[in-house]
């Protein structure tokens, strides 16, 4: 164990404040730096003594923490000066310099002082597509980062902090260059990682802080946190989501504020007062492990932070936030509530012309478009193979096809090809954290020596196929056993956490009619359940479409969406699917469904023959011609809803029109559109409707709203109040939200909408500039809703009284009770209100801006909250001891209160 790591656990630690505002203040001349004035990091050589006694200041001050004057001294920074053949030396001396008065300090009392070797960036960047930024790529960068870890490390660091990064690439290829320079030192030291934020919250390349910690968590970080660029007040979202979901020690070591240009010099405007009393709610509130300063920042500043944060424990914190993949931008959880994670397939030269065509062309930009349109259309990660039998060059082609993604799109890769040559090549391209498909044990243990030391090193996730020396394996037990011979392998052997091993155990068609196979496919659907149950943690994955090959298109549409919901209902996590291939299971018929679960179940010896006869004839346009006609025999308002349902925009204008003149507009909206769309939120709840259709039933609801709109009588007296409306951060939908904008906005209410993925910090801000009479947040996803209870919490904790709205799919009324206890005890006083649609919520708006009505619904829902976190107490005390058991429980729980199984309830592991 680090004593560092060790100390860092047990209590908040200081770091030390910015080292160049301090050497420019000694106004030392070009003889002072050897005759090289601009480089700072030189000067650990020629004025060891200068560089001493600023260390001095800031353990005078109370830091615990020093770090070396080695920003800039990588090899490629210190080439600019001529001195790149020096950097080891050079580094090693800046550590060693500050680990003398380190030493000084901690022997004079006893208590342990910390240098950190500190890394800055290399100029480049990585991840770019520029000629000259991006010119250096991942395998460039490790060998330039390698001596000035070295040197740092045999000065006597404690730990490398890799700080300032602005491209996440480049912080990989500085973690991998910190592990090689331990591997020749013989010495090993934590690696802390500090990414640089702007105001909005995204790095310079555009990755999130959602991305940013699923990356370096996958890349096996020691600390995480952020540095410089801002000054802490615009950290607070960043730092609140790293305490709520990091596993490792966060730090936060901001700039003295946000700088300030004035007349040609850089100036930090917050003062040491405000700076160590925003950091100490850091600490206390949030549970930030190290705090410190960067840029502008003095001993001054130091010793006030000392003073307001002590010697204090750390909070303790929830722990590890779900297992995500990353891209180049952003964070997807590998367990999607609801289930399946789904994964595009078409950028798969393998299985599409289209792609195959422009491959051998080398288009890469309609490649894009491809990708684009997956993920618009709700793949959460795209798999991307690049095998051509025509071209030798797949691992170069699969390099650009990666960094060109990484850029341009939001979805993390599944870096799909036999190959670990390939495999390497892409993962070295991608900034975020992959899949790798796929490792078995086809020829025994080969594949994934192979494939797994590049999984590891990289930070990826894998799928594993169960195959084995036998062959695939085609009974559930057989499944499992091969299962267990690779998740020992994997977990045991190599250190991969089971949450990143995904397992495809692996279906057959049901089209060939052989004996052998009849059951195959209730063999794969044991098979899920069975690796669920006997190794904890891991994932399933599936090619879908696998189980249908050879039979018609209608046929395979049909039996592949039966076979996904009974997949999902089995436990699949992941699914490789095209939305085209398959129906909604809602939309079969009663003989679709019957014939399609016959024949997945094996419950008739002749349900193939059956099945096959049932579609013989049957295309795309029958049953097109069949939907038309059922649809002619309703009425316009059961046409409006069947056309929501089926996601069938086509003349859903005209129905609008036609509906409104049989009845006032606003029956239309709520009795007719909110229905639909409710139907669609609950069948996706229930997992009858993967995500794709979810979003297409939601652009005709827009569509029909639009129109609506034009009928709906807009008040026009003074305003009743103003609505900032916002979808949380982490969420792309505002199928909800649109609705009550509209509703509220044609009522006399102002509507300030947000838009999408609004972090908390810039919805209070709204709040407050705008004087907001009350905040609204919707949420369409189970773990995007998280983000509601952490506005309502950081509301109570400013003490704003702003009430909250909520909304969305996810959530129901019992979900409100609980996020209006702040901490499950506080009432936060404004109310926090559950509104099953936009109706509700205006009626909400309504009592609430009323004198009389308002403090009544307060009191109410006050009532209501504490009533059910009694009524919860009581069912838990009843409740097994067992965790099985007690899972079971929560499962009855959820189910008995018709909500979600619960997302904040309880600490994560």
């Amino acid at each position: 164990m680090s004593l560092y790591l060790d100390t860092l656990r047990r209590r908040v630690l200081v770091f030390d404040g910015g080292m160049g505002t301090q050497v420019q203040a000694r106004e030392l001349s070009s003889e002072d730096f050897g005759g090289k004035p601009s480089c700072i990091d030189y000067l650990s050589l020629t004025r060891p003594d200068v560089l001493e006694s600023i260390h001095a200041a800031y353990l005078e001050a109370g830091a615990d923490v020093v770090e070396t004057n080695s920003f800039q001294a990588s090899r490629l920074r210190l080439e600019e000066h001529g001195l790149a053949d020096r950097t080891q030396e050079l580094n090693r001396a800046a550590a060693a310099n500050a680990r003398r008065v380190a030493d000084r300090f901690a022997t004079a009392d006893g208590r342990p002082r910390f240098v950190a070797g500190s890394m800055g960036p290399s100029g480049f960047l990585p991840s770019e597509e520029d000629p000259d930024l991006g010119r250096l790529a991942l395998a460039d960068l490790v060998p330039a980062f390698v001596p000035q870890a070295q040197g740092l490390i045999e000065g006597g660091a404690d730990v490398l902090i890799l700080e300032t990064c602005q491209d996440i690439l480049e912080m990989k290829a500085q973690i991998l260059a910190a592990r090689e320079a331990m591997r020749l030192t013989g010495r090993t030291v934590p690696i802390q990682c500090s990414i640089t934020l702007d105001p909005t919250g995204r790095m310079l390349l555009g990755t999130d802080f959602r991305g940013a910690l699923a990356t370096l968590e996958a890349m096996r970080a020691d600390v995480i946190g952020l540095n410089c660029s801002t000054g802490p007040d615009l950290m607070r979202d960043a730092v609140r989501y790293l305490c709520e979901n990091a596993s490792v020690p966060v730090h936060c070591i901001p700039n003295a504020g946000l700088p300030i240009n004035d007349g040609g010099r850089t100036l930090y405007p917050m003062t040491p007062a405000p700076f160590a009393e925003t950091l100490r709610e850091f600490v206390l509130d949030l549970g930030v492990n190290a705090v410190g300063g960067c840029c502008g920042t003095t001993p001054e500043h130091i010793r006030a932070l000392v003073a307001a944060v002590g010697r204090v424990a750390p909070r303790p914190r929830p722990g590890r936030g779900p297992w995500c993949v990353s891209s180049g931008m952003t964070a997807v959880a590998l367990k999607q509530e609801p289930a399946p994670l789904l994964i595009g397939e078409r950028l798969n030269t393998q299985g599409s012309r289209r792609i195959k065509r422009l491959a051998l062309e080398d288009n890469y930009q309609e490649m894009i478009e491809v990708a684009r349109s997956q993920v618009e259309g709700g793949a959460h990660v795209l798999d991307v193979c690049m095998a051509l039998t025509e071209r030798t060059d797949e691992r170069e082609m699969m390099r650009t096809l990666v960094k060109k993604l990484s850029r341009s799109v939001e979805a993390p890769l599944c870096i799909d090809s036999t190959e670990p040559a390939v495999i390497e090549a892409a993962l070295q391209a991608c900034p975020g954290s992959a899949i790798v498909n796929s490792i078995n044990l086809e020829n025994g243990r080969e594949r994934i020596e192979a494939v797994m030391p590049l999984v590891v090193r990289y930070g990826a996730a894998v799928i594993a196929l169960t195959i084995d020396e036998a062959g695939m394996a085609k009974t559930a037990q057989r499944k499992l056993d091969v299962a267990r011979r690779i998740h020992d392998i994997c977990t045991r052997e190599y250190g991969l956490p089971p949450e990143r091993l995904i397992f495809d155990d692996l279906t057959f068609t049901l089209a060939t009619g052989d004996a052998e196979f009849a059951t195959s496919a209730v063999e794969t659907l044991e098979g899920i359940r069975a690796i669920k149950r006997e190794l904890p943690g891991v994932l399933t994955s599936l090619g879908v479409s696998n189980v249908s090959f050879g039979l018609g298109k209608e046929a395979r549409a049909v039996l592949n969406s039966v076979f996904l919901y009974h997949g999902v209902q089995a436990g699949l996590d992941a699914a490789i699917v095209n939305p085209a291939d398959v129906i909604p299971y809602p939309d079969l018929s009663a003989d679709d469904r019957r014939l399609a679960e016959d024949l997945v179940f094996h419950r008739d010896p002749d349900a193939l023959a059956k099945f096959i006869q049932h579609f013989e004839g049957r295309t795309a346009d029958t049953r097109a011609r069949e939907e038309d006609a059922a649809e002619a025999a309703m009425t316009v308002e059961q046409r409006i809803h069947f056309q929501i349902l089926h996601r069938r925009p086509a003349g859903i204008e005209t129905l609008v029109d036609e509906a409104v003149r049989r009845r006032p507009a606003v029956e239309v909206l709520n009795d007719v559109l909110l229905p639909a769309m409710k139907e669609v939120g609950d069948k996706f709840g229930a997992g009858e409707l993967i995500l794709p259709f979810v979003l297409q039933s939601a652009e005709v609801m827009k569509k029909a709203v639009a129109q609506l709109e034009h009928y709906l009588e807009r008040r026009e007296e003074a305003s009743k109040g103003r609505v900032v409306l916002a979808t949380v951060f982490g969420d792309v939908h505002d199928i909800g939200k649109n609705l009550v904008k509209t509703i509220l906005g044609n009522n006399g209410y102002e509507v300030f909408d947000l838009g999408k993925q609004v972090p908390v910090q810039r919805i209070l801000d709204e709040a407050q500039r705008l004087d907001a009479t009350a905040i609204g947040l919707s949420a369409l996803l189970v773990s995007t809703s998280r983000q509601m209870p952490v506005c309502v919490a950081e509301l109570h904790r400013l003490g704003l009284r702003y009430p909250v709205l909520i909304g969305g799919a996810a959530i129901n009324r019992n979900f409100g009770r609980r996020a209006a206890l702040v901490d499950g005890e506080a009432f936060y006083a404004p109310g926090v209100y559950y509104c099953k649609d936009a109706f509700e919520g205006l009626d909400t708006m309504n009592q609430l801006v009323d004198p009389v009505e308002g403090p009544k619904l307060v009191e109410r829902v006050k009532r209501e909250a504490f009533e059910f976190k009694s009524r919860s107490a009581e069912l838990e005390q009843r409740a097994a001891v067992s965790s099985a058991q007690q899972q079971d429980f929560r499962i009855t729980v959820s189910r008995e209160h018709a909500i979600p199984a619960p997302p904040f309830w309880g600490a994560r592991t």
